[in-house]
């Protein structure tokens, strides 16, 4: 089976979902439309049962060494919506690469029992790897990627694009919208992804927000001012939050790259207020990839822009 090692795809149709750049246009409004379909059918019980049935008989295992909980469960109810069987393995250390085994070898023994392996993994590139490694060992096996090291999270940013493409669908779509991305640009995989699918949009413009060691990775400034219509930086939230048809929030990321330090006095000055909120619009959007911190209080969950418990 010749596949397509930059993309991983075999005659057009994806192989393995390891990064967010093998995601054309036409590809994400086909899944955004199956989507919509399937909660559809997932409100009666004739319907429920006919996802159940689609996946019968085949397995997931959920390869999960990085903490995590919502992606996790996202992946696990989502197998078990579809009929899929799951097994987990959450921890290195009761593995075999306790004895010495490389992941690979221990990917390629998982790969005999189940038909996808869905990874979180904390080093970068890991997912793509094995996906490679699947190729080069013709292991008619699949990967997703859940989440892999600071570089990529391409699930979260199918959830981030479904929910602005719900949100946008009557308002012309996310074509042409101005979106905010705050806080922690530098080391949150979900910005990056995120940033990537927005690239597949036309005349979308950006706003950056965020503390001066942790702007937004230069590898992606120069994709962003390349595609982007407009990209604005400030230090200050309230220079866009009028603008913005969306805000993305995120948390500073202190698990990768400890030593880049960020006081809990400037977190807070890059959080949203019911000050700051009121100077949004009035159908704009709040997001955030969750887990929060102190970037958005409890209190603006009643707020009906909040759409990030939409997003899990």
């Amino acid at each position: 089976m010749a596949i397509d090692r930059t993309n991983f795809t075999y005659r057009g149709r994806l192989v393995h979902l390891v990064h967010t750049r093998q995601f054309v246009r036409p590809l994400l409004e086909d899944m955004f439309d199956v989507a919509d379909a399937a909660r559809r059918l997932n409100t009666s019980r004739p319907g429920a049962t006919y996802l159940k049935e689609s996946l019968v008989g085949r397995r997931a295992l959920l390869y999960f060494v990085q903490p995590s909980t919502r992606t996790f469960l996202s992946f696990q109810a989502a197998a078990s919506l579809l009929g899929m069987s799951t097994a987990e393995v959450r921890s290195r250390e009761i593995s075999s690469e306790m004895k010495g085994e490389s992941p690979l070898d221990s990917l390629r023994t998982f790969a005999m029992y189940h038909d996808l392996i869905i990874i979180r993994y904390p080093e970068p590139g890991f997912s793509e790897q094995c996906a490679g490694f699947f190729v080069d060992h013709d292991l008619r096996r699949h990967v997703i990627n859940g989440g892999s090291g600071k570089d990529d999270h391409p699930t979260q940013a199918l959830l981030d694009m479904y929910t602005l493409h719900r949100e946008f669908y009557s308002r012309g779509g996310v074509d042409g919208k101005r979106i905010l991305l705050v806080g922690d640009l530098a080391r949150g995989r979900a910005v990056r992804s995120l940033v990537h699918l927005l690239t597949r949009y036309e005349g979308v413009r950006i706003d950056l927000v965020s503390p001066p060691q942790l702007r937004l990775a230069d590898d992606l400034m120069e994709v962003s001012r390349k595609t982007f219509e407009d990209v604005r930086e400030s230090e200050e939230i309230e220079d866009f939050l009028a603008d913005a048809d969306a805000v993305y929030m995120t948390r500073v990321q202190s698990e990768y790259e400890p030593h880049i330090e960020v006081s809990e006095s400037a977190i807070e000055s890059y959080g949203l207020t019911e000050d700051r909120v009121a100077m949004m619009k009035a159908d704009s959007v709040i997001m955030h990839p969750l887990p929060r911190r102190n970037e958005i209080p409890i209190t603006l969950d009643r707020d009906p822009r909040s759409r990030y418990w939409e997003q899990v």
